[in-house]
């Protein structure tokens, strides 16, 4: 847990990471952690048929169960959980279950939070330099120029990898059980004025296992879907 010597205040972060049979490396995810920042890993074991939860809870994470399957569920299934502690956390984290993105990379995902500077913080791959596999890349483009053109801000990315302030994200009332959970949240962020800022992150090789082609063809739709439903509540 890291402590903002300005005020000698604890700055709680709890990190929520939704894995569906990741159990070849999800373990090492939750134990690259930076324990000084990080108050507790929720793994949410999204109906895996593997060692997930065993994985995840022997490297020493919060283990979770959503039977429903969606990535949405998932996060949302840790947000209810976050809700009955007797301290919700300061900042939440949603990272993705297959290895790609750092750890160490929390620290400086987390400061523009804890020095009280934005809402909302995202991690962008496309601002990292390390480029994007061909298909994320490719996807993120068409999202991140239809947010543009739709609501007037300008993401770079679409990365699994960010940080929210804890009231913000209860405020934003996110309710996509699919592949759109992420987008909601960058949709509805623009539209209820929160303060974004994106910064850069590493993308790493996957230590677990990808996303079936047919499967992120699907979350492509739902994100889509996600960019435009929004925009008629304008």
């Amino acid at each position: 847990m890291h402590m903002d010597g300005a005020a000698d205040k604890p700055f709680v972060v709890d990190v929520v990471i939704a894995a569906r049979n990741q159990a070849r490396g999800i373990g090492q995810i939750v134990a690259e952690m930076p324990k000084r920042t990080v108050r507790s890993v929720l793994v949410v074991d999204n109906g895996s048929s593997d060692a997930t939860a065993r994985a995840a809870e022997d490297a020493g994470a919060i283990v979770l169960r959503e039977g429903r399957g969606g990535h949405g569920a998932a996060c949302l299934r840790a947000v209810a959980h976050l809700s009955t502690l007797p301290r919700p956390p300061d900042s939440v984290v949603f990272m993705a279950a297959d290895g790609s993105a750092d750890p160490t990379d929390l620290p400086g995902l987390l400061k523009p939070l804890r020095e009280g500077l934005f809402d909302l913080v995202l991690g962008s791959r496309a601002l990292g330099g390390n480029g994007l596999r061909v298909g994320a890349r490719a996807s993120s483009f068409v999202a991140v120029n239809l947010i543009h053109a739709i609501y007037g801000h300008r993401y770079t990315d679409m990365g699994p990898l960010r940080a929210i302030r804890y009231p913000a994200l209860i405020a934003l009332g996110l309710s996509d059980l699919e592949g759109g959970f992420l987008a909601e949240m960058q949709v509805k962020a623009v539209r209820r004025g929160l303060r974004i800022a994106e910064v850069p992150v590493r993308e790493r090789p996957r230590t677990g296992s990808g996303v079936a082609l047919k499967d992120r063809a699907s979350a492509t739709g739902q994100v889509l879907y996600q960019i435009l439903r929004h925009a008629t509540a304008r």
